[in-house]
């Protein structure tokens, strides 16, 4: 694992792409990643931990959200449906909300170039590849919930190197600068330090 993906990982932790970003490759990703993403849309959601340090980050991101989500309310229930979805894939909160504000800005109805849809930009593969094509990408925590589960997959198969995962998880591992400005968002705006 990368220095930098260990510290990430201790750490707890869109601009709206029109263009090509998307969870995953197309549907040739291997049967343990499906087989993941099968599982995280049977299980329930996970649980938050001790109440100060909830709050404390709840407070402090929202008011980093609040240029994007005025609705307080809003505000409150998105974050901490990313909180309990990357507790529950074992990824940082705060990468996730890097991703989502480059992936869709926030905007849960984003739909880019290549059909891909939602606050993470998932591609519509996913739910049938999970056994759920019923399912609505546009239902937070259904996008949160699959995005959270292949970014974890692609950080495991990466062996930590974040650079490579974020890479694996737009869907071109060269040619862009997804990267970069995750992790600029990540080190900025989104930065949190347990």
């Amino acid at each position: 694992m990368t220095k930098i993906a260990a510290g990430l990982l201790a750490l707890g932790c869109g601009v709206f792409i029109a263009g090509r970003a998307c969870a995953g490759p197309a549907p040739s990703a291997s049967t343990v990643l499906k087989a993941d993403v099968r599982q995280a849309l049977a299980t329930p959601g996970g649980t938050l931990d001790n109440r100060y340090a909830k709050n404390v980050w709840l407070k402090t991101m929202s008011t980093r959200l609040e240029p994007y989500v005025s609705d307080a309310d809003k505000r409150r229930k998105l974050l901490l449906l990313v909180r309990s979805e990357a507790a529950r894939a074992k990824v940082p909160a705060s990468l996730v909300l890097a991703m989502i504000n480059v992936e869709s800005d926030f905007k849960p109805w984003a739909v880019s170039t290549v059909g891909a849809q939602g606050l993470m930009q998932i591609m519509p593969f996913w739910l049938k590849v999970a056994g759920k094509p019923g399912d609505n990408l546009f239902n937070p925590q259904t996008n949160i919930r699959i995005g959270c589960t292949v970014l974890a997959y692609y950080l495991h198969r990466s062996h930590g190197d974040l650079a490579e995962a974020l890479q694996r998880y737009y869907g071109s591992r060269f040619g862009n600068d997804y990267t970069t400005r995750v992790l600029k968002l990540l080190n900025s705006r989104w930065y949190w330090k347990n």
